[in-house]
């Protein structure tokens, strides 16, 4: 198996003879990084910056020192394909705050969508291939070899810059499933596609097998894997031997694409108990020698059915404050259905404030992120509404509610006259800050 040729150098390997772009600029002007520093980071494989050498992209640093960035999901069933909803969802992540875009379609036209929405978006955009392979056939275990490969090749040449692979799971992990009591098992669909076809046919998953060629793939355009974890727990009891054997491997593909010159992240829980969230982030941490750490929530409870949303922000803090740097968020749809337009909004932001959160106790990135919690402290104390609401992650909602009861007192209808802000005010005349 061969691809054509590579002419360019990756942006691994120019941070390695310390040469940077105005595209690596921008990214340190953005994170408050020195550009040095970054190319630093970048060269250890410490932050990865998407971007196909195909496709323009505003530059997201994900990783140490970087602020927390948020992935927002997108994209069709089988069940229901409307391709211009999935353009409004693309609109409303990228207006409440969305640092990238995946493209998770399995219905209907995927070249279409996929292409359609990448042209909507700078953000770096993402998808899972082995999706579309396995859509392109009847049965999935009757996955061609070559089609796992041909379909990261065609995407690649879309222009996608990053994509979630799950060539972690070989024969030693899925023998480990097999001997663990999970409840739920597996619940990655991408990871349940390749451990259902390796079964059938009785082989070895073929991203594994064959890594150094799709590193080949990947490498000529550049484009940043997300090794995807197939075994993470899919509820609260299933944090086990499974997942830890996959952390070991997805550490050794770390190495070879580093070796390669291929940016990496690594993808871990969706469902941990709140007091193992920072061991099993650390642990990654650890078992991929400080690769940028992609979460799903991770979610702190199995029962918050239309409110996962929540659970997920509440575990995404904790796993930033102990190291994670790219959270994925999650919708009130979790477990429940296709997220609708307004789902993907308050996904978008339960994130966005809990990478916040995050950033507030982060290395690199405490100082910026406290100047939006001061400038919001300093219209509270001076009533200034139009700065409070345009300082909220969602200035409509924000404006909205304080209308709804709204009094003749310049403060707000909680305290009206009794506003304790207001009363000291008067009361000792405290100057302004």
């Amino acid at each position: 198996m061969s691809t054509e040729c590579i002419l360019f150098v990756t942006l691994i390997e120019d941070a390695r003879k310390g040469r940077a772009d105005e595209f690596v600029k921008l990214a340190a002007k953005n994170e408050g990084l020195d550009v040095e520093k970054l190319l630093r980071l970048i060269a250890k494989g410490y932050v990865v910056i998407p971007k196909n050498v195909l496709r323009d992209t505003i530059p997201k640093p994900i990783g140490m020192y970087a602020s927390t960035k948020v992935n927002v999901n997108v994209g069709t069933s089988i069940d229901h394909v409307d391709l211009d909803e999935e353009k409004e969802k693309v609109k409303v992540a990228e207006k409440f705050g969305a640092d990238a875009i995946m493209d998770l379609s399995s219905g209907g036209n995927l070249d279409e969508i996929r292409r359609t929405l990448m042209k909507l978006t700078s953000l770096p955009f993402g998808t899972v291939p082995v999706y579309q392979a396995a859509r392109d056939c009847k049965r999935v275990v009757d996955i061609r070899e070559d089609e796992f490969f041909k379909v990261v090749e065609k995407q690649a040449k879309d222009g996608v810059d990053f994509m979630t692979i799950h060539a972690g799971v070989n024969k030693v992990s899925v023998e480990r499933l097999k001997r663990s009591k999970r409840l739920l098992g597996v619940v990655s669909r991408g990871g349940a596609i390749i451990v259902g076809w390796m079964i059938h046919n009785d082989k070895e998953n073929p991203y594994y097998a064959d890594f150094d060629y799709l590193l080949e793939i990947l490498k000529t355009y550049d484009v940043t894997i997300s090794l995807g974890d197939a075994f993470r727990p899919g509820c609260l009891v299933d944090v086990d031997r499974v997942k830890l054997t996959e952390y070991v491997i997805l550490g050794e593909l770390v190495d070879k694409c580093r070796e390669y010159g291929v940016q990496c992240m690594v993808e871990g829980p969706g469902h941990v108990p709140l007091d193992m969230i920072e061991t099993s982030v650390k642990a990654m941490k650890i078992a991929t020698e400080n690769a940028p750490l992609y979460l799903l929530g991770p979610l702190v409870t199995d029962a918050a059915a239309g409110y996962d949303h929540i659970a997920a922000a509440i575990g995404a803090a904790v796993a930033g404050m102990a190291g994670a740097d790219f959270i994925c968020y999650v919708t009130p749809s979790e477990h429940l259905g296709l997220p609708t337009v307004e789902d993907v909004k308050e996904g978008v932001i339960a994130a966005k404030i809990a990478a916040h959160a995050a950033d507030l106790v982060k290395p690199g990135q405490r100082e910026k992120a406290m100047e939006r919690d001061l400038k919001m402290s300093l219209a509270r104390k001076k009533l200034d509404w139009k700065t409070q609401f345009e300082t909220s992650f969602d200035p409509e909602k924000a404006e909205s509610i304080w209308k709804r009861r709204r009094t003749s007192s310049e403060a707000c209808s909680m305290c009206g006259d009794l506003c304790a802000i207001k009363l000291v005010e008067s009361i000792f005349q405290t100057k302004e800050i």
